[in-house]
């Protein structure tokens, strides 16, 4: 009887184990299918769209053929550009403070705070900058938008520092003080360089993460119809450049917000594989 008991046991686990793997096996499978769905209806909306006045032109009016997003292109690279200057110095060097001095509440504290801030809404935070930047100046400007991107940027650039430095091997900084070098010298000489490569991966991968953000440019850069290099001015930007054109009831800007929609997925897949390729030799070393 105990053997009969034991051998159904046994064919119950093996069914919820088949059961288990064939529902995970599902799940995998239709976030794969929805993706690739995504991917290939942007594609073919879009791909008509992308020519060279695509990417060099500024946009036409109604009625007029051509015209393009090239304002928008080049105001997205300067945002994001000042944002990364911005947000860089600060992320990193809390996350070092958190990888070498990250103890007590004081650290749990900041932590806790830079998952919060990972979750607050991009337009709160575009919110945040129209009110400290923009309405006290009384104009919009890019540099209010990459102060906003920027504030997006920073809890990722901080958890991938921390991460980056607690993954270099202890002997190196034990070694390194071992040796007489201080604490800030060790820091900077040694364990910095040994992170370089988890750093730039965060750093790629906190600007794909604002590379399609629409919502903070709206009470921030504006959007302009024309080359716009001063960052304390209205500015073009390619994702805010998508979301004015699809909701015109324009066919010709339908076709053009297709065409940039499938260049920010461009983009973004681009940075996501430049993250891979450059964390890829740290993973085999480890």
């Amino acid at each position: 009887m105990a053997e009969v008991t034991a051998s159904r046991s046994v064919k119950v686990r093996h069914m919820m184990s088949t059961l288990g793997t064939a529902g995970t096996a599902f799940c995998a499978g239709l976030a794969s299918g929805l993706l690739l769905l995504l991917l290939v209806y942007v594609t073919i909306q879009g791909i008509g769209a992308l020519n060279p006045s695509f990417f060099f032109d500024v946009p036409k009016p109604v009625g007029v053929p051509g015209g393009g997003v090239g304002n928008g292109i080049l105001g997205s690279t300067i945002m994001i550009g000042i944002a990364g200057l911005l947000s860089a110095p600060i992320g990193i060097g809390c996350g070092i403070y958190l990888a070498n001095f990250g103890r007590g509440p004081a650290a749990a504290g900041v932590r806790y705070l830079s998952d919060v801030l990972a979750g607050i809404p991009s337009i709160a935070i575009g919110l945040f900058a129209y009110t400290l930047f923009v309405q006290p100046f009384g104009h919009f400007s890019a540099f209010s938008a990459s102060v906003a991107l920027g504030i997006l940027m920073l809890p990722l650039i901080v958890r991938t520092t921390e991460e980056a430095f607690r993954a270099v091997p202890s002997e190196i900084r034990e070694g390194s003080l071992a040796l007489g070098l201080t604490t800030f010298s060790t820091t900077m000489r040694v364990l910095l360089p040994a992170a370089r490569p988890l750093l730039a991966t965060g750093l790629i991968l906190a600007i794909a993460r604002v590379s399609g953000e629409t919502a903070p440019l709206l009470f921030t850069a504006f959007g302009s119809q024309f080359w716009e290099t001063n960052p304390f001015a209205p500015m073009a930007e390619l994702s805010l450049q998508v979301f004015t054109y699809a909701i015109s009831p324009y066919a010709e800007w339908h076709r053009i917000a297709w065409g940039g929609a499938l260049v920010l997925i461009v983009v973004v897949f681009l940075l996501n594989v430049a993250a891979r390729v450059v964390i890829k030799p740290v993973a085999k070393s480890r």
